[in-house]
Order: structure tokens, then C-alpha cells, then sequence
């Protein structure tokens, strides 16, 4: 079982926008312009650069949280991202009433995973919390297993949350940054089973660019509550947020996800919990300890596991 493959309506574990390909005349353009730009780069290449401008979104969000505050962070993010995404899909929202019940429900647990995986950088390192967010969606590739084998990749998964729990050369990590991470994994494993269902219906990236507006607007009410003064720049860093974040990476993988088997893809986004942790140390000076390592390197064995299991 891996986590996604190409052409599903499942998410990316990198950004989390792996939909249907596009259909009709706007469509078909905006899917012609992401394979102009990915030219001749290797399926690869795209995939760890659409993993490295998500995390580097996600360290650029940690420069604004004393700022703007957590929530504003969160909620600009979606916002930003989701107009761009919105630009380049232009969905029909003349829908039946269920697919907007659908939608919305996406975009709650969008809000969630995102509001609570911020809350999470704000308290322990980038490597920690993606690396344990991560669990979400290994859950979904393992739930319902009944190979033995299956066991080991649970066990080693489970052996590097504990690692990260217990007491390591950071000292004790913050107890409720790891709980507001496995609950962005929550977030993220019940954004992948409602992912099935809007795919169907919006072609794309129709659905996540909906979806990630509806999660914004129910942000709107928390992060007005917290929002801080922008400071002179902030604008072009929440532009840069929204870009990093969303608008690139999703167009980094449409063009990758051409060429890319389902395992070869299913490899190359278990990668993501190493790369947060390199991002991590290089754009926000975050220590790096054999502990750290230890734990990163068994959960992406287990996802690389599960993936070559398929």
C-alpha cells in the first residue's frame, strides 16, 4: 500500500494536491504550463523541489509567528494559496448541494492540519513536527493491513516518535508541540479519505484550491483575534508563503507526477521528514542530533517500507 500514486485523487505527502489531471480548454492550458516549466528536469528533480519550497514555505511561516501570530499565519497562508490556486484552475462553484458539503468539510480539516502543524513549529523543530505529522498519512497506507510485515514498519515508525518523546540532547521536547503534531497527522490521514471523494467531483486543482479558501475564512474568526501588526515586508513574505507553499510545489509535482511510477513517487515523498530536518538546520539554525536522525531515518524507513509493499 503507499501512501499515493499518480493520477489519484489523494494528496501529495510533499504538498499534498495529488488530484485527477485537469479536463477541458483552461485546464488542459494551465496543465501545458506546468509541463513547460518542469521541461526537461528529471520526475525527481521536481519531486525534492516541490518538497524543499514546502518546507522552506513552512520555514518562512515561523518568521511571522511573533509577528502576525500562529492563527493569522495559518490562515493567510491558505488564503494566499488559495486565490493562486484559484487563478490557475478557475473552478465552476455552480455545484449540487453535496459536493459543497464535501468541499467544506475538506476545507475544515485543512484548517485543522494546518492551524495545528503551525502551533507545532512554534513549539519544537521543523524535522520534529513533520517527521511526526508524517504519521498521519503512513496510517492511512497501513490501516486495514493484515501482513505480518506490515507490523514491522508500525513498530519502526512508532520507535521514532518515541525517540523523539523521550528524553533526547534537546532535552525534553515540548509535549504539546508533539501532541499539536500527531494531531495535524490526524488532520492530514482525514484530509486524504475526503481527498477521494472531492477528487471525483472536482477536476484538478479545483478542489484543494476551494477547499483551502473554505479553511481560511473558518481561520478568519481565530486569527483575528490574535493578529499581530504587519510590519513593513510582510506583505511580500506572506506572498512568498503563499507561493513557497502552495502555487509552486503543486506545480512542481503536476509536472513530476507525468513521468513518475506510483513507487517511485510513493520513495520520493517519504523523503519529506529528511528534508524538513535539513531545512530545519540550514534556514532556521535548528540543532541536529544523532537522536534526530535515528528517529527521521526509521520513520522514513517505514514509509519506504510501505511503499515497496504495494
Amino acid at each position: 500500500m503507499s501512501i499515493a500514486k499518480p493520477g489519484d485523487p489523494l494528496p501529495a505527502p510533499a504538498f499534498a494536491t495529488i488530484q485527477p489531471e485537469p479536463s477541458g480548454p483552461v485546464a488542459e492550458s494551465a496543465a501545458a504550463r506546468v509541463a513547460r516549466m518542469g521541461g526537461n528536469v528529471p520526475a525527481p528533480l521536481l519531486m525534492v523541489a516541490a518538497m524543499l519550497s514546502f518546507q522552506l514555505g513552512a520555514a518562512v511561516a515561523t518568521g511571522l509567528f511573533s509577528r502576525v501570530g500562529v492563527p493569522a499565519t495559518a490562515c493567510m497562508r491558505l488564503g494566499v494559496g488559495g486565490v493562486l490556486l484559484l487563478v490557475i484552475s478557475r473552478p465552476n462553484l455552480r455545484r449540487p448541494a453535496s459536493e459543497l458539503v464535501w468541499l467544506l468539510a475538506f476545507g475544515a480539516e485543512l484548517a485543522v492540519m494546518n492551524y495545528a502543524f503551525y502551533e507545532a513549529l512554534a513549539r519544537i523543530p521543523l524535522g520534529v513536527a513533520v517527521t511526526v505529522e508524517f504519521l498521519g498519512p503512513l496510517s492511512v497506507a497501513l490501516v486495514g493491513s493484515r501482513r505480518l510485515r506490515d507490523v514491522l514498519w508500525v513498530i519502526l515508525a512508532g520507535g521514532g516518535i518515541a525517540i523523539f518523546a523521550g528524553p533526547s540532547s534537546h532535552g525534553s521536547l515540548d509535549p504539546a508541540g508533539l501532541a499539536l503534531a500527531v494531531l495535524a497527522g490526524a488532520g492530514w490521514a482525514a484530509y486524504i479519505l475526503t481527498a477521494q471523494r472531492v477528487g471525483r467531483s472536482w477536476k484538478g486543482s479545483q478542489g484543494l484550491a476551494g477547499g483551502m479558501l473554505v479553511s481560511s475564512i473558518l481561520l478568519t474568526p481565530v486569527a483575528a483575534g490574535s493578529v499581530g501588526a504587519l510590519a513593513p515586508g510582510s506583505g511580500l513574505e506572506i506572498l512568498a508563503l503563499g507561493v513557497l507553499s502552495t502555487a509552486l510545489p503543486f506545480s512542481l509535482e503536476m509536472a513530476a507526477l507525468r513521468t513518475l511510477t506510483a513507487r517511485a513517487y510513493g520513495v520520493l515523498a517519504s523523503l519529506e521528514p529528511a528534508i524538513a530536518t535539513v531545512v530545519g538546520v540550514v534556514a532556521l539554525g535548528q540543532s541536529l542530533h544523532a537522536a534526530d536522525m535515528l528517529a527521521t531515518l526509521l520513520v522514513v524507513t517505514a514509509s519506504v517500507g510501505a511503499t515497496f509493499d504495494t
